[in-house]
């Protein structure tokens, strides 16, 4: 069985914009910091609503910020 794993690249664009904050961002998004952190580390899968918001933000693609990486189990 293939298990698939979210993988982002949340940080990367942060550090790429200016070096926004983990807490800015969340402010921008209407989120916690904590929500931000978790989908960074992979603990949390944001909804499509918010994946979206974050790709317009930072004026990208939703692939450009997430993908899946499949594994096979």
């Amino acid at each position: 069985m293939k298990e698939v794993e979210l993988q982002n690249s949340l940080r990367k664009l942060r550090f790429e914009r200016g070096e926004l904050t983990q807490e800015e961002l969340a402010d921008k998004l209407g989120v916690s910091r904590q929500t931000v952190f978790s989908i960074e580390k992979g603990k949390y899968n944001p909804s499509v609503t918010l994946a979206l918001q974050i790709a317009v933000f930072f004026g990208v693609r939703v692939e450009d910020v997430f993908n899946i990486k499949e594994e096979v189990k």
